[in-house]
């Protein structure tokens, strides 16, 4: 063989092996490979991004691994559809800017959509490095609550799997998820300082099948926020707080709210919050639907108040309470819910005088106050529990109309 087809052959292998990573038909994507330097200064958003495109081209499923380092990344937009699966391999630490104005999108920070088939797991790490955002956090006082970036957007996902990741000192939510199908949130850790404002842990809205399993949530708002067009929304084994609880809603502030129906949180264990599990609609909201919705099984240990359906929610101060929620809610269920509470009114039901609450169900609660201004009790407006089992304090020790 001459000299001259030694080198055309060798020339075709490597134009060969170019062609198969280039038209993505290689299974792992390193990100290291793609130039990303993981050293906490480099803005290695690009590198990460070739080689999600590469991996998202790919006609098998395939992997993009962002190994350990400190990779300082912008507003990064994983977008489908993909030609396969594809699996994000996340074991490095992934930093938000520091200043909002650096980032490329004011509303959120990474965002994964229109996907089919995504995973993502490993042991890496989101930090939203939000300590400087929460200074400039404008909800409570002008109501204004869309300035700052969500760290992680899932939107239009149908079967998704995320394990293991931690989301730390987000700028505002840590994750959101909207108009997803059949996502499975599960071992993942979500971490900010009580004092955070507005960093709900996991929010989800217009969508069905999400299940959030053996979770470890600490933060400044909701651990988990469940907002309209949510169902069949599984809530389990999740450790919260601090932060303001569990909480569907809040509900009706917006026009043409979808339903929510479908939301099961058990076995799960709420400690140090401000709420436990809770019901939030506005008054003066526009119409809407809650139903089927069950609470079972839950630990409270030092909850400001452990149950509350509040159907006049408005943490701005800034509502037409003469008109009521235009919000129906029906058929809930609080069972074997038990702890401690660091208010006297353990249990609150506060419900619609336009819409009454029906069919709500007490059943197996035992909630003591811890505080030396008496023994726990129940209020309760314009709802007619049904009890079953023990339940203390006894329902409705206090009615009252509003």
């Amino acid at each position: 063989m001459s000299s001259l087809t030694i080198s055309r052959s060798s020339t075709f292998i490597i134009f060969f092996s170019l062609c198969l990573i280039t038209n993505g038909l290689a299974a792992d994507f390193h990100v290291k490979r793609y130039g990303a330097k993981a050293n906490g200064n480099s803005d290695d958003s690009q590198a990460i991004m070739k080689a999600w495109k590469d991996a998202c081209m790919s006609r098998k499923p395939s992997k993009v691994v962002i190994s350990g380092g400190r990779y300082v990344v912008n507003s990064m937009k994983f977008k489908g559809p993909c030609m396969a699966p594809v699996h994000i391999q996340m074991e490095g630490r992934l930093e938000a800017p520091l200043n909002i104005q650096h980032m490329k999108s004011d509303d959120n920070w990474i965002i994964f959509e229109y996907i089919n088939g995504l995973t993502i797991s490993g042991k890496g790490i989101f930090d939203g490095r939000g300590s400087l955002a929460w200074k400039q956090n404008q909800c409570a006082s002008s109501g204004k609550c869309d300035s700052l970036p969500i760290s992680l957007r899932f939107y239009s996902l149908n079967n998704t799997i995320i394990r293991g990741i931690t989301s730390t000192d987000s700028k505002f939510f840590h994750m959101n998820v909207h108009n997803c199908r059949n996502m499975t949130i599960q071992n993942i850790i979500v971490n900010a300082p009580g004092i955070s404002p507005n960093t709900d842990g996991i929010h989800i809205g217009g969508s069905s099948g999400v299940t959030i399993s053996n979770a470890r949530i600490e933060t400044g708002d909701d651990c988990v926020s469940i907002g309209d067009g949510s169902q069949q929304i599984i809530v389990e084994k999740v450790t919260c707080g601090p932060g303001h609880g569990i909480s569907i809603g809040s509900l009706g502030k917006y026009k043409n709210e979808k339903p929510v129906s479908g939301i099961i949180v058990r076995n799960c264990t709420i400690k140090n919050t401000m709420f436990g599990v809770r019901i939030k609609t506005w008054p003066d909201s526009t119409p809407g639907i809650a139903t089927n919705m069950h609470f079972n099984s839950i630990v409270m240990k030092n909850v400001g108040t452990p149950i509350l359906i509040d159907q006049q929610y408005c943490p701005y101060g800034k509502c037409r309470f003469k008109i009521p929620s235009r919000v129906a809610i029906s058929d809930v269920g609080f069972r074997n819910i038990v702890g401690t509470s660091t208010t006297r009114v353990a249990v609150k039901l506060v419900c619609s005088r336009g819409y009454p609450c029906k069919n709500v169900k007490l059943s197996n609660i035992n909630l003591r106050y811890i505080g030396t201004n008496g023994t726990a009790i129940s209020e309760c407006s314009n709802v007619k529990p049904t009890i079953s089992g023990r339940v203390m304090p006894p329902a409705c020790t206090r009615a009252f109309a509003i």
